[in-house]
């Protein structure tokens, strides 16, 4: 048999042939895998494949199982690095996130279907349609993300110009374009967007920044602010606390509501919050919330079954809202 001119290839041929054509449903018969190596210029003889897929699998962790189809010996890989369900879960939150571009979306969701076989990756196809959902027009969030980390890594300050929407739908820069100089301690993802949780230097205080409304990130020499600040930081309270990543003064509010929501409560503030009898079908419960807008618009979509109690500084304020809305509506 003449040797085909990509001899030398024939290994790296032949894992990508049994990775890109054969899954637990899909098998290729030993003329096929030969028919397949031939089409990339390459000769082999079974006995070679053979010792080719034992290196495969003793030294790649590529594992080839061979079944018999009837009357046909089919081989084809075993279990893979990832499930084809969790390769769908991955691009399931690639597409609902807003901070990832349409155009990296796709990309990213391409490289994904690249951890199954093709005929798995038609399966994902339904899901690879971007939809209409409002996503982030910002392409370099995504190498934000890399500076922030490689800040966090170093120890040192970022600085960077923030962006806002204007009227005309364009980004326009915050404070008249000047610099924002903080020590960034943390990454977060909440209501489907990127924020950096840091220490502003100026304010002396803990703020987070929308990641994809920063731009022209630079990595500072100088060493990071507020240890004191984050030691015990908890991400997972903060994020409770704070609606819709918006500002407020912490304040552990007293909520009333009726016994059948009591799973929004759960859902948003966790297991671990107490719960309280109220009496007629009514109950209690405390928690460290950021008094803002947000935090107001949340009680009110709860209907007339929740209600603020405590304490009375934050009923008033909370009221004062509610009559200014609705002097608002009267125009």
């Amino acid at each position: 048999m003449a040797r085909g001119q990509n001899q030398k290839f024939k290994f790296t041929y032949l894992c990508q042939i049994m990775l890109e054509e054969t899954d637990d449903e899909h098998g290729l018969s030993m003329s096929q895998i030969i028919a397949e190596l031939e089409k990339r210029d390459v000769t082999a003889e079974r006995k070679s494949i053979y010792t080719d897929f034992q290196d495969m699998t003793d030294k790649f962790g590529i594992e080839i199982i061979k079944e018999h189809v009837g009357n046909e010996t089919l081989y084809h890989v075993g279990p893979r690095e990832f499930e084809l369900a969790e390769v769908k879960l991955l691009i399931d939150a690639i597409q609902s996130s807003k901070f990832i571009t349409q155009a990296k979306s796709r990309e990213l969701i391409g490289k994904i279907k690249r951890l199954v076989s093709k005929h798995q990756a038609g399966q994902l196809q339904r899901q690879v349609f971007i939809n209409d959902r409002v996503k982030t027009m910002n392409e370099s969030v995504y190498y934000n993300v890399d500076d922030i980390h490689a800040a966090i890594n170093g120890n040192v300050k970022i600085k960077f110009k923030y962006y806002k929407w204007d009227i005309n739908k364009k980004l326009v820069e915050r404070h008249n374009g000047a610099w924002f100089t903080v020590s960034p301690w943390a990454l977060t993802w909440d209501d489907e967007n990127y924020y950096m949780v840091a220490f502003d230097d100026l304010d002396k205080r803990i703020k987070h920044y929308r990641v994809d409304k920063m731009m022209h990130i630079a990595v500072t020499d100088e060493k990071r602010e507020g240890k004191a600040e984050f030691e015990g930081f908890d991400m997972a309270e903060y994020s409770k606390a704070t609606f819709g990543m918006y500002q407020g003064r912490k304040t552990k509010v007293k909520i009333e509501f009726a016994d059948y929501m009591c799973g929004v409560f759960i859902d948003r503030f966790g297991k671990d919050i107490s719960i309280f009898p109220a009496g007629d079908g009514h109950s209690t419960v405390f928690v460290d919330v950021n008094v803002s807008p947000q935090f107001f618009g949340w009680i009110f979509s709860l209907g007339h079954d929740v209600k603020v109690a405590g304490p009375e500084d934050v009923v008033e304020e909370m009221k004062k809202a509610a009559k200014e809305f609705l002097k608002g509506m009267e125009g």
